[in-house]
């Protein structure tokens, strides 16, 4: 179902609530503004509960270009239009080409009014049901992380049943959602992170093992866990990117979708194309890809792990739980707890 079907607008004008950043580097203010009027071809949501992402946390520190402000940020959403449960494809503008964003593609949640708000105008296109197997919180921490998740390893990586695959830093949104997608397809699933009890976490979730990506020998650990892999997802880069062509198998695929450690260096091409290794960038996906992912999503009774749960005032607090990097999956606001799912 590519959206939800047309209908006539309401005409609202009640003030409602929303987080604001109006200066980098200051906590966000909650504020009260009129809801958006629909307009052809847009709808407004009244959104039950939205889910924050690294890109909140940059945004408010100065660090993502070309920002604008004040903003209301937030990318992940879930909530009702006219009575009925949707979820929110977290972008604007992907373009005509199902291969690869154009040029206007763009995150919703800045420059665009985001989804920290009791309302949100939307194009309707960008709407889609709710699974109906999850609770608000839980729809709303599906939209980017699992599109991403679903992007890289499906479209770009061409997952296949019975292959191995590392996911390297689980505990973050995106990770997780790989991790997840990548069991249900039949994938046997290894995990770095810098934390044991989230390596612990992720077997009990399915995966098979993991290691600790501080241990000097992480890569020999690996090597001898798991015998190589068909497909890595990294979202890291920096220079421990150099050790992960010797983990794959021939014909292998690293997708990346991140690079939190910054610059790879010391890349050795031989083992890239003597293993016929491709490397494969990846960002968010296209509406099509959204709408498959959340079909995967419903036909696997899939459940994003939702690490803690905040009302709409304390957005902050969840910002500073966020910057923490404690967290074992999303940290979502709940912006009608007492809503029913």
């Amino acid at each position: 179902m590519n959206g939800l079907p047309l209908s006539e607008s309401n005409a609202l004008s009640t003030l409602v609530k929303s987080l604001e950043l109006q200066e980098i580097g200051k906590p966000l203010v909650l504020t009260a503004r009129p809801i958006p009027e629909e307009t052809p071809g847009w709808a407004v949501v009244r959104l039950r509960a939205a889910a924050l992402n690294h890109r909140d946390y940059w945004i408010t520190q100065g660090q993502y270009a070309q920002i604008r402000l004040p903003a209301v940020l937030g990318s992940d959403g879930a909530g009702e239009w006219q009575g009925q449960p949707v979820v929110i494809y977290p972008a604007l503008d992907w373009g005509d080409d199902p291969a690869m964003p154009g040029r206007a593609f763009r995150v919703l949640g800045m420059p665009e009014e985001g989804t920290f708000a009791e309302y949100i105008r939307i194009p309707r296109t960008h709407l889609f049901p709710k699974p109906a197997h999850l609770t608000w919180e839980e729809a709303a921490a599906l939209p980017l992380a699992g599109l991403t998740a679903f992007r890289v390893l499906f479209s770009r990586c061409q997952l296949r049943a019975g292959e191995r695959v590392l996911i390297t830093g689980i505990g973050g949104g995106v990770a997780l959602m790989a991790c997840q997608l990548a069991l249900a397809a039949g994938a046997t699933v290894f995990v770095t992170s810098s934390s044991e009890e989230k390596i612990q976490r992720a077997v009990q979730m399915g995966a098979a093992g993991g290691v600790s990506y501080r241990a000097s020998d992480w890569a020999k650990q690996l090597r001898e866990l798991a015998g190589g892999f068909d497909v890595i997802i990294d979202s890291a880069g920096g220079e421990a990117f150099a050790l992960l062509p010797a983990l794959c198998h021939t014909g292998a695929r690293i997708g990346i979708y991140g690079g939190g450690q910054g610059k790879i260096q010391g890349l050795s091409p031989q083992v890239i194309f003597w293993r016929q290794i491709s490397i494969l960038g990846s960002s968010m996906g296209s509406p099509q890809e959204f709408e498959h992912m959340l079909d995967f999503v419903q036909r696997h009774q899939i459940v994003p792990v939702v690490d803690s749960i905040f009302p709409l005032a304390d957005g902050n607090a969840a910002l500073q739980r966020l910057a923490s990097g404690q967290q074992f999956g999303k940290i979502v606001l709940a912006i009608d707890a007492s809503a029913p799912n």
